[in-house]
């Protein structure tokens, strides 16, 4: 087992990297207010791995109960908010009940907005089941729903007390799943890491055959990056905001296509793609190296062509993202590989150009 740090001041959590943690009760016990815990997962993920959680805490006496939600995108909503509440309520849960999401990202981000608000704030564990989650979603603490106008638009920064990425939950990961968490390991290369985007052009196909020291090596190298960014920008005030590389463009195709559509890695995948192509006409970065990125991602198996839209439609969706800043639409941009840069100035021709692209 690895462990790295979030430091953060007054919040500070570990997160455990390494293989059959969830059997691990020591590594849950320190984090838990009372002897009384309510897991939050979903119907595809609880078949596999409830029982072995509930078995952990059960053993350490501690009273384990479960609420199981629809899997997908499509029910990171208000309505599936309310079930938890709901749930919560109805079981008298306290201040002191520690909410533990057992998912992927929907799962580990309606978790902890419920926790940030339940009650005013209990406590709450992730242990994410997807590369995705594990990588990006369960670090950092962003929480939240989906709006009908916008991904993610409704939520709180509030931050987990420990975070336990289990490789072994990896093998039961389909491979479409797979690659979308690729996409977010990928971006970290781009945006602040070129000699891990150069490991990655060598060693994506050991991480998509699911070599355990292959996948430990980039879940451990994303995590690090993350908690860098975030222990010196905690609320997104800076730093932080280059996480967004390929966001503003993948939300607006989660929501021109409907959520669920395409998976969220997917969708910043393209996105991503975009965000070099209009980095390139803008003058900051050269045509080899959109290439080198439009490749990685490909061979990850994730998609580099845009869905058409519209631009038209791509534009009043960006419009409606939450990084738009007096009234602009803020871009993560690539100087090169390894170091990327926001701009509310992206011109509009340049722009356009690049939207026309989608097929």
């Amino acid at each position: 087992m690895r462990t790295l740090t979030v430091a953060l001041e007054g919040d500070s959590y570990p997160i455990r990297i390494g293989s059959g943690l969830i059997d691990r009760q020591e590594l849950l016990l320190p984090h838990l207010a009372q002897p009384r815990a309510v897991v939050v997962t979903n119907d595809v993920v609880a078949p596999l791995y409830l029982d072995r959680l509930t078995r952990t805490l059960g053993s350490a006496g501690v009273r384990c109960e479960s609420i199981v939600l629809p899997d997908g995108e499509k029910h990171k909503t208000s309505a599936t908010l309310e079930t938890i509440y709901d749930t919560l309520l109805a079981r008298r849960c306290e201040r002191k009940t520690t909410l533990i999401a057992l998912g992927g990202g929907v799962v580990g981000d309606m978790t902890g907005y419920a926790a940030a608000t339940y009650l005013r704030g209990v406590p709450f564990v992730q242990i994410p089941t997807t590369l995705l989650a594990q990588v990006d979603s369960s670090v950092g603490g962003k929480t939240g729903i989906n709006h009908p106008r916008g991904k993610n638009m409704i939520g709180a920064f509030y931050q987990p007390r420990v975070v336990l990425c289990d490789g072994d939950t990896l093998a039961s990961l389909p491979p479409r799943e797979l690659s979308a968490g690729l996409a977010e390991v990928i971006k970290y290369g781009i945006l602040g890491d070129a000699p891990f985007f150069d490991w990655l052009e060598a060693n994506v196909d050991k991480v998509r055959a699911r070599d355990p020291d292959a996948t430990d090596h980039a879940v451990y190298e994303s995590c690090r990056n993350k908690a860098e960014i975030v222990g010196q920008d905690e609320k997104e005030h800076g730093v932080r905001a280059l996480l967004n590389l390929g966001h503003t463009f993948g939300h607006a195709i989660e929501a021109g296509l409907g959520f669920g559509t395409w998976l969220h890695g997917e969708a910043v995948a393209a996105g991503m793609v975009m965000a070099a192509d209009l980095s390139r006409r803008l003058g900051l970065l050269d045509a080899q190296s959109v290439e080198r990125i439009r490749a990685l991602l490909a061979r990850a198996g994730c998609p580099v062509q845009a869905p058409d839209l519209g631009a038209d439609r791509y534009l009043a969706l960006m419009g409606s993202d939450k990084k738009v800043e007096a009234g602009k639409i803020r871009f993560i941009l690539i100087r090169r590989i390894g170091e990327a840069c926001v701009t509310a100035d992206a011109a509009p021709d340049a722009l356009r150009a690049t939207l026309a692209l989608a097929a």
